[in-house]
């Protein structure tokens, strides 16, 4: 009668095979055709444009999300400008690793120094709608400021004159905000 191989040798034989095969497959496609591209060169033109082009005078739009606010502190954190009503996740060497706009509620937080207070996973928020990722940061006499985002991806209904004191997110946004903000993470408001 046979003997029967135990599971781990199953296991690790189909493991070194695997790595084999990705290592052959490595090996082919750097030894194979790279795409390039390809170099346009404009064709010399007989007429002369009259069109304004671009001068040292004409400043030039910047490109991209707005860069990190400079009086926001150092380190790894979480960045709030209430007046362009936008969020930036910070690593520990300083740089804003992703930035999204918010809404925020009819209160704002007044500009400072905050720390994430406390976290819960759902719960309701001040205007009825059911949320989710809620990082609690501050206290303010409307009541406490969290980033939240709405369990349905919506945006925040109007506030019919009450006071709300939650910054709401977009879904994907509140994900990465949550997976990013633990208890203690600092917080930083300008504005």
């Amino acid at each position: 009668m046979a003997a029967r191989l135990p599971s781990w040798a199953w296991v690790s034989g189909l493991t070194v095979g695997a790595t084999a095969a990705v290592i052959a497959l490595a090996i082919q496609a750097e030894h194979g055709p790279h795409p390039t591209a390809a170099v346009v060169r404009p064709s010399p033109s007989a007429t002369v444009s009259t069109a304004a082009s671009p001068t040292a005078e004409t400043p030039k739009k910047p490109s991209g999300p707005p860069a990190l606010p400079e009086a926001s502190g150092q380190g790894r954190r979480i960045v709030y400008s209430v007046g362009e009503k936008r969020v930036w996740l910070v690593d520990a060497t300083g740089e804003a690793t992703r930035t999204f706009t918010v809404w925020p509620g009819t209160v704002s937080p007044q500009p400072g120094r905050y720390t994430v207070l406390g976290r819960m996973p759902a719960g309701t928020g001040s205007d009825g709608v059911a949320i989710e990722h809620i990082l609690y940061f501050t206290h303010t006499p409307a009541g406490d400021a969290a980033f939240s985002n709405a369990i349905d991806g919506s945006s925040p209904p109007p506030a019919n004159g009450k006071q709300t004191t939650g910054i709401r997110l977009h879904k994907a946004d509140g994900t990465a905000l949550w997976a990013f903000g633990d208890s203690g993470t600092r917080v930083a408001v300008v504005k």
